[in-house]
């Protein structure tokens, strides 16, 4: 509601996953979409480094917002629109999805009343309207109540929590245009600087590509630290991004990837597992996980991993040829796929169909945590 001092907006604050967002119902926003961009910049004080004058933490997994509201549709109980709002750019992107943000939307919907809670577990089916594609979270509800404890760790955030099953439906595709959206399980990249690399740019649960960490000088076990100090290799990984982003037909001009499509395709370098270390300094043993994988957001390195990267990297390990597949040592169970990253390991998996030289992946599985952190108002001046 606009009031003298600016809009009063009821906001909840969750953490979802590894990431920590704003969830905000649809109906309390403006009806013409074209002034939600300003007014998620200031609710999160973009564009600031520090996002001091906002409810962001200045970080892209803390700049997020997921708006909800009851589904019209036979398969889905709401519709869920996520924004990746930039930390230090007046920019908001509505291409993609969160997979960490997507496991609040469930526990949310069940909060608000757009969803019913069951006694024991209640499954909230969810439209993602960037994606077009059905996600079922799997909520504990024992006494008809969202559960927040549990005994359920996930690496990269604190304690124990309940979990939180999400199933991404027939996740290829989110582009319209398959498992393989050039066709391609391999395409190679001219690099300016580089030269020619190969990569794999797979659409499931999100567009991601994939290149070997080798083929860019990096060992594949790289914190977020290391890479934030090292600009040269941060270009680098944009500039492939971009090219990739050409080669999807998603913008004509790699050097403004940033600018025109920040979130999509996800940038995601990889290499055979070895002993490494957490960005906690705890180590892990190379026989814990099937691939190391290191993922940027929004051109800075993720501090853990994506859920819908997570998923995608899922479904490129059983493409034939894929530059995932080429990095694992052995064979894999996929509905068990581990995946070492700065936080630890994120186990995933995914349910699929031999099909030719291209897989069909039925669905993509992963658990996740959620809590409710704040429920408010927040007074935004425009």
């Amino acid at each position: 509601m606009r009031g003298k001092e600016g809009y009063r907006l009821p906001v909840t604050i969750m953490r979802g996953g590894t990431s920590k967002g704003i969830y905000l119902l649809e109906e309390d926003l403006p009806k013409d979409r074209s002034e939600w961009g300003p007014l998620l910049l200031r609710l999160l004080g973009s564009p600031d480094k520090k996002q001091i004058d906002g409810l962001g933490g200045s970080q892209s997994v803390t700049s997020k917002v997921a708006i909800i509201r009851q589904s019209a549709r036979r398969d889905a109980d709401v519709d869920y629109t996520f924004a990746q709002v930039s930390v230090d750019k007046p920019l908001v992107s509505y291409k993609g999805n969160c997979g960490n943000i997507s496991s609040g939307v469930g526990p949310f919907a069940i909060e608000k009343g757009l969803v019913e809670a069951k006694d024991g577990m209640t499954s909230v089916r969810i439209f993602n309207t960037n994606t077009g594609k059905i996600i079922l979270a799997d909520v504990q509800t024992p006494n008809a109540a969202v559960a927040y404890d549990g005994n359920f760790a996930i690496a990269g955030v604190l304690g124990t929590a309940a979990p939180i099953r999400l199933t991404f439906t027939e996740p290829a595709g989110t582009l319209g245009r398959g498992l393989l959206p050039t066709g391609n399980a391999v395409d190679t990249l001219a690099v300016p600087g580089v030269g020619p690399v190969p990569v794999s740019i797979v659409d499931a649960a999100n567009p991601l590509v994939f290149i070997h960490a080798k083929d860019l000088g990096l060992r594949g076990d790289e914190l977020p630290a290391e890479l934030e100090g090292n600009s040269q290799k941060l270009d680098l990984l944009e500039k492939v991004r971009g090219m990739a982003a050409v080669k999807l037909g998603l913008i004509e001009d790699y050097t403004r990837s940033a600018w025109d499509t920040p979130g999509i395709p996800k940038m995601t370098f990889i290499s055979k597992p070895y002993d490494s270390v957490t960005t906690e300094g705890k180590e892990i043993k190379r026989g814990s996980m099937d691939l190391l994988s290191r993922m940027m957001s929004m051109q800075k390195p993720h501090p853990n991993y994506a859920m819908t990267g997570a998923m995608c990297t899922a479904a490129a390990a059983v493409i034939p040829g894929s530059v995932v597949q080429q990095v694992l040592l052995q064979p894999i169970d996929p509905r068990h796929i581990r995946i070492g990253h700065p936080g630890g390991i994120l186990d995933c998996g995914v349910d699929y169909r031999e099909n030719e030289a291209i897989p069909i992946i039925d669905s993509a599985v992963g658990f996740r945590t959620a809590n409710l952190l704040l429920e408010g108002t927040a007074i935004i001046r425009l």
